[in-house]
């Protein structure tokens, strides 16, 4: 253990193609293993630095140490070596059809970011960079889109960025003309998914984590190599050449206790071969001794005529331990009401996961690449916070 690890400060926008050099010389096995945080953010690089301890020593084999955007707010690092790294950019490449070029649309030091900038070098290509520093913007795809060379181009979205996308008709056409999106980082939801098809996008959903170093199960069927199981609780649990070799500084974590295996904290089935995910173990909602999850109940109201995003959770009760709460983005012109969505699951669930009270809101908070921050809403929807 005679290396140490060193902070890699990421730009946002152009100035991301700085930082190639040192991806690409950690993509060979040399040099130092990097921590990536934020350029410009010093509260987040601070906050990365205390967790993760850059400057200290680490073993030789790691070469990235990647933070979790964690559903408990206290980051952890997946230590990534060199060959997970280019194991899940050569099974990305081969699930595509080949090399290609790639365009960066996400934040460059969160592991979905990253994974453009190292499968760009793994192919042998440069990204063409999207500045997403002031959020994203779809009007900017249409030029992007036209720097790219190759026979063959892909990008990295989250659901948050298509939903933008689609209702821009000059970036619908852009993101058509690629010969993949891979959509992760959350749930998409169904409607969502059918509007990009049918504008003849080629949606590929993603499935992954840092510890995973990144989207390792496309459409539900996992990469060439990557192992996946369903333990007695309905947990998923991944493994293969991908797998992160644990986490910094906690050798001893329950999810890496299984030799050459990480317990996920989502709950899923497989059918016919397809992994479907159900929901976040961690974020289920009891109520009444009931058990809802989340995003079953989302998938269900998102098809609404007036529900253009939502994200449920549970808020404290007195009586019922717990009572679910639907934070609604409408459609534009529209105002749902809480009897309306109610009635509209009462078809598809029982009623013990029907809200009992709904918010409307402008935008829905995301923490990390695009999920939904339900602490956050939980905490802003909660009596007496």
């Amino acid at each position: 253990m005679s290396s140490v690890l060193r902070t890699l400060p990421v730009p946002a926008g152009a100035g991301v193609s700085a930082i190639l050099p040192d991806l690409a010389q950690m993509l060979s096995g040399e040099g130092s293993a990097l921590l990536p945080v934020p350029a410009g953010d010093e509260r987040e690089t601070a906050r990365l630095c205390t967790a993760l301890s850059p400057g200290q020593p680490i073993d030789d084999e790691i070469a990235l140490v990647v933070a979790t955007s964690g559903s408990t707010g206290v980051p952890k690092g997946a230590e990534l070596t060199a060959s997970a790294l280019r194991a899940s950019a050569a099974a990305t490449h081969e699930r595509l059809g080949g090399p290609g070029a790639w365009l960066l649309a996400l934040p460059a030091h969160h592991i979905a970011g990253l994974q453009v900038l190292l499968r760009g070098l793994a192919a042998g290509t440069t990204p063409v960079i999207v500045d997403v520093a002031g959020g994203f913007d779809p009007a900017a795809l249409s030029a992007a889109v036209a720097e790219m060379s190759g026979p063959r181009r892909y990008t990295s979205l989250v659901p948050t960025q298509l939903i933008k996308a689609l209702d821009h008709p000059p970036a619908v056409a852009a993101l058509a003309d690629l010969d993949a999106v891979l959509l992760g980082g959350a749930a998409t939801p169904a409607p969502v998914l059918a509007r990009a098809v049918d504008a003849g996008i080629t949606v590929v959903r993603t499935y992954g984590m840092s510890e995973t170093c990144g989207g390792c199960v496309y459409d539900g069927v996992p990469l060439d190599g990557v192992r996946l199981r369903i333990d007695a609780d309905s947990r998923v649990l991944l493994g293969g050449p991908v797998l992160a070799s644990g986490y910094r500084g906690r050798p001893e974590h329950p999810a890496f206790a299984e030799p050459g295996w990480f317990r996920t904290d989502d709950a899923g089935v497989v059918e016919d071969g397809v992994l479907r995910i159900l929901g976040r173990l961690d974020e289920a909602i009891s109520t009444g001794g009931l058990t809802v999850v989340p995003q079953v109940v989302e998938a269900v109201l998102v098809t609404h005529p007036d529900v253009a995003q939502v994200a449920v959770f549970g808020v404290e009760d007195p009586r019922l331990g717990q009572r679910v709460v639907a934070a609604v983005v409408p459609v534009a012109g529209t105002r749902p009401g809480l009897d309306d969505l109610r009635e509209h699951l009462s078809g598809a669930l029982d009623s013990t996961a029907a809200p009992r009270e709904i918010h409307l809101l402008d935008s829905l908070p995301v923490r990390g690449p695009g999920k939904v921050d339900r602490r956050a809403l939980s905490a802003r929807f909660t009596p007496g916070r």
